[in-house]
C-alpha cells in the first residue's frame, strides 16, 4: 500500500513539474504579449494556477518525506494502524461495516477507505479485537465494536 502511495505522488508531482515549467511559462508569456497586466484575466488566472501549483508540490514533497520514514516492521501486528483492514459492528443499528485505514492523499470512499485523521480512524488507531470504540461525529456519538483486525502485516505476507 506505501508503494502504491507512493507511485500516484510522484505521478501527480511529475504531471505538476511539468504544468509548473512548460505549460504555466507558455500561458503567463501569451498574456504578457496581450498587453495591460492589471485588466488581464488569464494572465492573474496564470498566476494563481502557478502559485497553487507551487504549494500543491510543496505538499505533495512533504507528504513523500514523511511516507519515507514509515516502517511497516514498526507498525503494530495485533492492532488497528495504518493499512489495516477492519470489520466493525455499529452498536446503535446493528450494521457491520468494513474500512481500510489510509492515509488522506489515497481516500477512496467507495472502497471503503477511511483516512487516520477522521474521527473515525482517530478513535480506531490502536484498537483490538473485541473493543468497543466511541466515536465523537458531528450527528453525535457512535459506538462500534471491532470484530476482525487485517494488518497491514497480514495483507504483505
Amino acid at each position: 500500500m506505501l508503494e502504491e502511495i507512493k507511485a500516484r505522488l510522484s505521478e501527480e508531482l511529475e504531471r505538476l513539474g511539468h504544468e509548473l515549467n512548460v505549460v504555466l511559462p507558455a500561458a503567463i508569456r501569451k498574456a504578457v504579449e496581450m498587453g495591460d497586466l492589471s485588466e488581464n484575466a488569464e494572465y492573474q488566472s496564470a498566476l494563481d494556477r502557478q502559485r497553487f501549483v507551487q504549494a500543491r508540490i510543496s505538499q505533495i514533497t512533504q507528504r513523500m518525506g514523511e511516507l519515507s520514514r514509515i516502517e511497516v516492521k514498526h507498525l503494530p501486528v495485533d492492532r488497528i494502524g495504518f493499512g489495516s483492514r477492519v470489520r466493525l459492528k455499529d452498536l446503535g443499528s446493528g450494521e457491520v461495516v468494513e474500512y481500510t485505514i489510509v492515509t488522506g492523499d489515497f481516500i477512496d470512499l467507495d472502497a471503503g477507505h477511511i483516512s487516520m485523521a477522521s474521527p473515525l480512524g482517530q478513535a480506531l488507531l490502536g484498537r483490538a479485537v473485541g473493543e468497543e470504540v466511541p466515536v465523537r461525529l458531528p450527528a453525535g456519538e457512535r459506538r462500534f465494536e471491532v470484530l476482525e483486525v487485517a494488518t497491514i502485516h497480514d495483507m504483505i505476507s
